[in-house]
């Protein structure tokens, strides 16, 4: 879909700025990435259909982190992925702009214990700090020490008050827990908090929830997040382009019902997003719990989006990873993070229900807002220094559905409930199944991996008494070797006779 008719892309063109622009998911978005992962060799490979120890709905992080676990044991399994890629809402795209674009997850969290970070530590990659803090833009200028200061106070105040909150017996929305004191700031701390930090207004978001979360220390990969998680899947056998239709979970057995065929396994483990859990895409036989069906809806993905500009010179002369937040008046607001790995890259993040409503109009809507909201902080001209735009469309991705979790007001327990297994056959993994890392990557991958453990232990892994163990070879006697001994046993029979 294009941003612009034919016409104004003409005119561009002739003024050096063209506005090339599409959808951010495409075949030739991911064709090297594809590429790079189709190369390596396969791990646990099985056919599209037949018998398995483990069937893995979902190849994004927490399926990732399933298979590697339960292919480290021994154990057969069937990682399957509805769309044309790994990686789930964690991609890389390296072919649109010339360098690395994350479409989703692109800050590292608690880098020096992240299970990616360690998983895929032999990679090379260039892992490194965030920087410190942020800019505020008042207007078209930025905020002075003392502005800073006093945001920096109304964001404490507002941290404290949620922690309250959370301690108390009823678990409420953050927007009631927020004090009333946060004056000329209210708008901004709400977007931080909510939209930015959640992917919901705060009105919807649980303050126990939000008080449980994790976040602490941050970094950037310059080859991608994606990219860092696409080294970690290395060996991984995926199935591809293989919805699954239905899972079976009669007593008699569990079955996973693909276009391809049926996989028969002994357990399966659930990682799609919950969104698409409660869209009723995959037909559940005998159909969920409502228990479980009712917690997937409570943890209902929010909507954060992207809008990726190129701007080549650093016309908003800004630092490599600099964050900049507006002092906003309402929820027509956004995050900038410039000049991203040190590139021309430039992303401009909306979230919450404004940035749902931009997201339906679609990319061209979104592009204009980004530029629109740019010139309003660094003039009408910015938008004149825009070599190309993309923006993804996660909320109409229909293996993926939105954002990332939060829970509702009152619903805190939602995701201790998804924990719970079917049978101790079926279990669910993912970012929502996380209570202190939800919305992140390695809060999805040790979910993957507490899943595969599970499971591992449910269906009895291979120990180490039961792994065939090579017989030794015995030294081959000489002919005259094997004589002896016999000639000397007929001497002492004759002798005894």
């Amino acid at each position: 879909m294009a941003f612009a008719s034919a016409a104004e892309l003409a005119a561009e063109r002739r003024s050096g700025n063209s506005l090339d622009t599409m959808m951010a998911i495409t075949r030739r978005t991911l064709l090297a990435s594809a590429a790079a992962f189709a190369a390596a060799p396969a791990l646990g490979q099985v056919a599209s259909s037949g018998d398995v120890d483990v069937a893995i709905i979902g190849a994004g992080a927490a399926g990732i982190a399933a298979a590697r676990r339960v292919a480290a044991a021994g154990r057969r399994f069937a990682l399957i992925e509805a769309g044309g890629r790994i990686g789930g809402r964690c991609i890389t795209d390296t072919g649109s702009f010339g360098v690395p674009f994350d479409l989703g997850a692109h800050w590292i969290r608690q880098p020096d214990i992240n299970p990616v970070v360690k998983a895929a530590a032999k990679a090379g990659l260039d892992i490194y700090p965030a920087p410190p803090g942020q800019k505020i833009r008042m207007g078209v200028r930025h905020a002075r020490e003392s502005e800073l200061e006093a945001f920096l106070a109304a964001q404490v105040h507002a941290t404290r008050a949620i922690a309250e909150a959370a301690r108390g017996r009823t678990d409420l929305a953050v927007a009631d827990a927020l004090p009333k004191v946060l004056a000329a700031w209210q708008s901004t701390i709400e977007f931080a908090l909510g939209p930015f930090g959640a992917g919901k207004d705060l009105n919807e978001v649980s303050a126990m929830d939000l008080a449980r979360l994790q976040r602490d220390g941050e970094a950037f990969c310059r080859q991608g997040y994606g990219a860092l998680l696409a080294k970690a899947a290395e060996g991984i056998a995926v199935q591809l382009s293989t919805p699954v239709a239905g899972v079976q979970w009669w007593e008699r057995g569990l079955v996973v019902e693909t276009a391809r065929g049926r996989i028969n396994a002994r357990a399966i483990i659930v990682t799609v997003s919950t969104n698409v859990l409660a869209s009723g895409s995959i037909r559940f036989s005998p159909e969920l719990p409502r228990r479980h069906l009712d917690a997937a809806a409570q943890l209902k993905l929010g909507t954060y989006e992207r809008v990726a500009l190129d701007m080549p010179g650093n016309p908003l002369g800004l630092a490599p990873d600099e964050l900049v937040l507006e002092q906003s008046n309402d929820a027509k607001t956004a995050a900038l993070l410039a000049n991203v790995g040190g590139t021309p890259l430039c992303f401009v993040d909306i979230a919450g229900h404004f940035a749902e409503g931009l997201a339906v109009e679609g990319p061209t809507a979104m592009a204009d807002f980004a530029m629109d909201w740019l010139g309003k902080l660094y003039g009408a001209d910015i938008r004149k220094t825009v070599r190309s735009a993309q923006a993804t469309q996660w909320i109409k991705d229909p293996w993926v559905l939105g954002g990332w979790s939060s829970a509702a007001p009152g619903a805190q327990q939602a995701r201790r409930i998804l924990m719970e297994p079917l049978r101790d056959r079926i279990w669910f993994a993912g970012e929502a199944v996380h209570e202190s890392a939800w919305g992140t990557v390695n809060g999805a991958w040790e979910s993957g991996e507490r899943a595969a453990e599970a499971v591992l232990r449910r269906i009895a892994p291979l120990r180490e008494a039961e792994k065939p163990v090579p017989k030794k070879r015995e030294p081959q006697r000489s002919q005259r070797q094997t004589q002896q001994p016999r000639q000397q046993q007929q001497q002492r029979q004759q002798q005894r006779d």
